[in-house]
Formats: C-alpha cells, structure tokens, sequence
C-alpha cells in the first residue's frame, strides 16, 4: 500500500480492524474510534432492555452465540497475527455501545505479540468524543499518527492539551511476553 488508511468509528471501527486483519496488504495505517473488535463480547455487552436490538443484530449478523466458529471468523481480535500495519485507537470508557473492553482486549493482545499500536482512552467519553477538548485532543493525536505512518506534514501539537482527559492503558500496564 502507498498511501491508504483505514479510519472509522463505531462501524467504521470495526470496519478498521477487519480492514486490517482481513486485507492487511491494502493499508498502511488505521485509526479505530469506538470499534469491536470481538462479535460475541460485543452482542454480550448490551443491556437486557436491549434485547429486540440484540435479536435483531443477531438476524443480520449471524449466531454468534451459536457458532463460535462463525464468531471467530468475523471477529478482529482472533485474526491479529495477520496485521502488518500500525493502529491507532481511540475509545471512551463510559461507551453504553462498544464497552472499553473491545478496545482493551485488541490493544493488549496486540501489544502482547509486538504489533504497533497506539491507544488512547478518555475516561468521561461515551460513543464517540463529545467534549471539544477530548475531541481536539484525539484529531491532533490521529494527525500526527497519520503523519508520522502516512507521510505528509501535520500541525504542531501539544502532548497533553489542557482540558483533556487522555489516558493510554498500554504505557500504565506491564504485559508479559
């Protein structure tokens, strides 16, 4: 790949992991925002009053309770071995929809196998960056991302941008290899 990215959030996150496990010739980089990276441990994360959703997800996307084997096929997190490109994540620890553990298992088990990736948590973020110093803060980090893998030139940026709320699970965890 010269130049290509994969970047999306929620969907599109999800769309960037398997972008990056199941093409990983095609892109160079990916930025992930709020994605799943694992089917069953993402159905299994919604709220029982969210059940007809639940149900209805299960229609479109197949049994995963059902099938492991299915599961393990659509799911990112058992395909890492096969990235080849860095990643960036961004995630909010109070998502109702992707729980902060779908970011944590693909980030840790990629940092276990000495994959590069990059992973910033927010810890009073939801779904997505609500909070314009949140939001600032993560665009300036995924400019710089995409500068260092992509090429190009990026803004001057501040590495810890008042207001902001940044933490990064991967520097205050030790992962045994």
């Amino acid at each position: 790949p010269d130049n290509i990215c994969v970047y999306g959030g929620s969907y599109g996150g999800y769309a960037t992991l398997a972008g990056l496990t199941f093409t990983p010739d095609v892109y160079k980089c990916g930025v992930d925002i709020v994605g799943p990276s694992n089917i069953k441990t993402l159905l299994d994360s919604i709220p029982a009053y969210w059940g007809p959703l639940r149900n209805d997800m299960l229609k479109k996307i197949g049994d995963v309770d059902a099938d492991e084997e299915f599961n393990r096929k659509i799911s990112p997190l058992y395909h890492i071995d096969k990235i080849k490109s860095p990643l960036l994540i961004g995630q909010g620890a109070n998502d109702p929809r992707v729980k902060q553990a779908e970011a944590d298992q693909i980030a840790f088990a990629m940092q276990k196998k000495g994959i590069p990736v990059e992973y910033v948590l927010y810890p009073d973020e939801g779904h997505g960056f609500a909070r314009p110093d949140n939001r600032i803060d993560f665009n300036g980090r995924a400019e710089k991302f995409l500068a260092k893998h992509l090429g190009g030139r990026a803004e001057a940026y501040e590495e810890i941008l008042a207001g902001a709320t940044a933490t990064f699970p991967l520097q205050e965890s030790v992962v045994e290899v």
